[in-house]
């Protein structure tokens, strides 16, 4: 009998080992794996980063002035990927934000002849978030917590409305538009196409996007990554859905509407296709195509397809239109998480946010101590 109880409190000894091996070893790959997910993300981020500063020593004049607007796009697609990739709103109407800020700013240098830089691009940000205000007001804080299908219509019928107001007004140019807009300056110096100009404007996204990274990874995201995946729990815990997605959506107005302000004055002109469903549609492709909720995924997008379509549209003038809808098509089939999802995992996408893998808290308390003198 004594023999039997021995083998038994070996038998659960050794099952005890065996368990806390295997907690061991799963939590190391635990902790394998989010120290690899977390090294993609940078080293993605810093190979764009790279090539986007070396882009004008090796790109042609026109390309240089290419690059530039497509960074501008991707600046534009950012405010989009904030409020759909993060806050799960549908706005079919963020070319409003965008145009709006590039017809203010087009009329205060026609008007007013201010075309300084501290002075029209902060001009610009807050025509983009009063519009947003107003219309994510509107849509959003009603009695009633709002649909998808009513916001995304409401963003669309504002966006049309403004096109229509715009095509109309005499004031605004008709459908002409705003032409010959004097270039931004600075003091004495003017920003005209270029590297001096292209270099602001990878300034300003860099910036822009730093701040939008630490946002989506602070308290405030972690809100937001709750509300995109249940939005009932998140109101169950006390916080407000409504308001949350009206402060994300005010601040995606605000950098549609920086970023319409560079495009302005880039392009020296301003039409009502720039509050239209075209350009809002076009933001949408850009953010499906590089992958949303990723912020990067909205930049890698916007260069793909301004890049293929460019490449398209001078050698199959006729029919490129096609072939990029059925490239689209096919990301959307093969790749519905985008482009981005081929280097960036599930667990990066969603972000380090809820508890640790069990283990790692003990693993990383005994390295403090190894490592404390």
């Amino acid at each position: 009998m004594p023999k039997s109880m021995s083998v038994v409190r070996e038998a659960i000894a050794g099952d005890e080992a065996d368990d806390a091996m295997a907690e061991r070893v799963a939590a190391g790959q635990a902790k394998e794996q989010v120290k690899a997910g977390r090294k993609v993300l940078p080293i993605v981020e810093g190979v764009v980063l790279v090539a986007a500063l070396l882009a004008p020593l090796v790109l042609q004049d026109y390309l240089t002035v290419f690059a530039t607007r497509v960074i501008i796009l991707a600046l534009f697609a950012l405010s989009f990927d904030l409020v759909w990739g993060y806050a799960g709103i549908m706005s079919f109407g963020q070319a409003l934000f965008f145009g709006s800020a590039g017809y203010g700013v087009a009329l205060l240098a026609r008007d007013l002849d201010i075309t300084n830089i501290f002075l029209v691009l902060p001009a610009g940000t807050l025509i983009g978030l009063t519009f947003a205000l107003l219309l994510g007001g509107f849509l959003l804080l009603g009695r009633h917590p709002s649909s998808v299908i009513f916001v995304s219509l409401g963003t669309l019928t504002g966006s049309y409305a403004a096109d229509r107001l715009a095509r109309g007004w005499y004031y605004l140019g008709g459908q002409n538009g705003i032409p010959s807009i004097a270039p931004m300056s600075l003091g004495g110096y003017e920003f005209t196409e270029g590297p001096a100009f292209y270099y602001l404007v990878l300034g300003i996204l860099v910036v822009v996007y730093l701040l939008c990274r630490f946002l989506v990874r602070s308290q405030f995201g972690l809100a937001l990554a709750g509300l995109r995946e249940n939005e009932q729990r998140i109101a169950f815990f006390g916080y407000k859905a409504q308001h949350l997605k009206a402060i994300i959506f005010a601040i995606g107005g605000a950098i549609a509407g920086l970023a319409g302000s560079l495009y302005a004055f880039h392009e020296g002109f301003v039409w009502p296709n720039m509050v239209g469903v075209v350009v809002s549609t076009q933001v949408v492709l850009y953010v499906l195509f590089g992958g949303s909720g990723t912020l990067i995924g909205a930049v890698i997008g916007t260069v793909i397809v301004e890049g293929v379509s460019f490449w398209l549209s001078d050698n199959y003038r006729d029919i490129w239109p096609i072939i990029l809808g059925l490239l689209l098509l096919l990301v959307i089939l093969f790749r519905p998480l985008g482009l981005i999802s081929f280097v960036l995992g599930e667990r990066e996408r969603v972000g380090s946010f809820g508890a640790r893998p069990k283990g790692t808290e003990k693993e990383t308390d005994k390295e403090k101590r190894n490592a404390a003198p």
